[in-house]
């Protein structure tokens, strides 16, 4: 239970939660936190931010303050490579510790925050995280809750994890580079430079750039050499489109024992190839990754850094919001 009391009579009282002081485009945090004692030399600063009032909480028996609520909640949604603070002003906020890719039970999610008076606001699935990136926040919305209400956030979040982070996986990759302009010196390559610093990113290495030309069986057999090396992924640069010269995608076909798509409902993008050999990835790369800072790769990338196996009908539904 809340009781309200002026605040020239809360001398040596306990405040019941956090009090926040806005200045605008200058300030925004707490004034005064939970169980601070006021004293009298509090009461100006308590009426400068608008408080002629302020609640001693009395909790009841079933009833849980805002806090307490927050880190219960944190406890449960909380997994590996996760990491969370005290509350601040009633709310928890959960991060990541590592670099990996956020997924999210979007069902369960859902129906956590269908029950009344409990708010889980997260990112997106696929979202890619760095240590230290928020993943969500969660907070029950009034200053005291009801115990059950939060008991049935754990429930949910006991029968299988809400938000999982997943570490990006250090691959060994081979670049097949193809086009007899680039294999013939008439033009340099723009493609390898690129490759490399998106995969340095996520802690993978190239191990060889083979260049070759437009001839389907020197594409074949470059992606194949690389298999026997022991690469993790080969990502093939250049050829993707339908001109005549455009070897890449029927040599991706003839090598991959399972084409998941030839083409990407994203822009820029949509000419992408992915395509798997006994396992092994294989991207097939259009000429606006040279240009475009961010397409189609790098959504794909990351899930494939991740471990996961990029299904037809995933690709398909990224045509919602592909427009990048």
């Amino acid at each position: 239970m809340k009781k309200e009391v002026r605040v020239e009579e809360a001398i040596g009282m306990r405040l019941a939660h956090d009090l926040t002081r806005i200045v605008p485009g200058e300030f925004k945090g707490r004034a005064f936190t939970k169980g601070h004692v006021i004293t009298e030399a509090d009461i100006p600063g308590l009426l400068n931010i608008g408080k002629e009032h302020i609640y001693v909480l009395e909790l009841e028996e079933g009833e849980l303050h805002e806090n307490d609520a927050a880190l219960r909640m944190a406890g449960v949604l909380a997994g590996e490579h996760m990491t969370y603070d005290e509350p601040h002003e009633g709310k928890v906020v959960l991060k990541s510790s590592v670099q990996g890719l956020l997924k999210i039970d979007k069902e369960r999610l859902l129906r956590i925050n269908m029950i009344d008076e409990i708010a889980v606001v997260a990112k997106e699935n696929n979202t890619v995280l760095e240590p230290g990136d928020k993943i969500a926040g969660l907070r029950a919305i009034p200053l005291t809750i009801a115990e059950e209400k939060v008991a049935d956030v754990e429930k949910i979040s006991r029968e299988s994890n809400v938000f999982t982070v997943k570490p990006f996986r250090k691959l060994r990759v081979g670049i097949v580079t193809t086009g007899s302009e680039v294999l013939k010196g008439r033009i340099e390559d723009k493609f390898g430079p690129v490759v490399r610093a998106k995969l340095a990113h996520f802690g993978s290495e190239v191990i060889e750039q083979k260049i070759v030309g437009d001839l389907m069986e020197d594409i074949q057999n470059a992606v194949l050499d690389f298999q026997a090396q022991g690469a993790d992924m080969v990502i093939c640069t250049g050829g993707m489109s339908v001109d005549p010269d455009d070897r890449t995608p029927g040599a991706i076909r003839r090598v991959a024992d399972e084409v998941v798509s030839y083409g990407i409902p994203m822009l820029p993008g949509s000419m992408m190839m992915l395509a798997y050999r006994e396992g092994m990835p294989i991207f097939g790369l259009p000429g606006c990754v040279i240009f475009d800072p961010f397409t189609s790769f790098d959504v794909l990338l990351p899930r494939v850094l991740a471990g996961e196996k990029v299904t037809r009908i995933e690709i398909a539904e990224l045509g919602h919001g592909g427009l990048i």
